[in-house]
């Protein structure tokens, strides 16, 4: 019996409890990694802008989201306008942005598009990453991206308790590798070996375990085969 509940105890996990107190004294960039990674992976991408001068941008986003697909829309927060943002100055000047997905080659360089360079310097220089425009769409592609997104801006809305922004864009076009795409439409993101970002330094490639059927009542979960 003891040598049971000696086990027993080896097994209990200890949880860690913070309250809005704690978070409050936390130091920033510490809160910061911690709400940022306990919500679970998010998605990366790369927005690529050019201004009306040609000058063109490409930044990292882990806040890319599905809005609806009929009509196809996504949506991005986008921090408090307190300092220049390249990203949205250019795509409320010319309406259009791509969403590049981020793949496990790609990681290095889309992680360094987030250092704060001067608006006359294109993160594209400065990576190993190309730019490339596909059926005269104003603003840049990655061409190292396997999934590809031409959005026009459609709209925002003011996240009034931290003053950041949600954008709505239209997606317009979009390119895909062909191996990645099965015939139902639903895109696999395992073969284009896109990864995920880990609060906002970490990057992770995702393994698929399972798809499923729709949901319906009292019928059974059945995997798609």
């Amino acid at each position: 019996m003891f040598k049971i509940f000696v086990l027993l105890i080896n097994k209990i996990k200890v949880l860690k409890y913070l309250n809005t107190t704690d978070l409050g004294h936390m130091p920033s960039r510490k809160r910061a990694h911690l709400i940022n990674s306990c919500t679970g992976y998010k998605s990366a991408n790369l927005l690529g802008t050019k201004s009306k001068n040609g000058e063109t941008n490409l930044a990292i986003f882990n806040s890319v989201i599905h809005i609806g697909s009929n009509p196809p829309m996504l949506g991005f927060i986008l921090r408090p306008l307190t300092v220049k943002r390249d990203t949205y100055k250019n795509f409320k000047e010319t309406g259009f942005f791509t969403v590049n997905q981020v793949n496990k080659d790609m990681i290095k360089d889309a992680h360094h598009t987030a250092a704060s360079y001067n608006e006359q310097i294109s993160e594209f220089s400065k990576t190993n990453l190309t730019e490339s425009y596909l059926d005269d769409f104003h603003a840049p592609y990655v061409s190292q991206s396997s999934i590809k997104l031409g959005c026009r801006y459609i709209n925002e809305y003011e996240i009034k308790e931290n003053n950041c922004l949600l954008i709505i864009g239209a997606i317009e076009h979009i390119y895909l590798s062909d191996d990645i795409l099965e015939e139902d439409g639903w895109v696999n993101l395992d073969k284009a070996n896109t990864v995920a970002i880990v609060g906002l330094d970490g990057y992770a490639l995702p393994k698929l375990l399972n798809r499923f059927n729709y949901s319906k009542p009292d019928e059974p979960t059945i995997p798609i085969t």
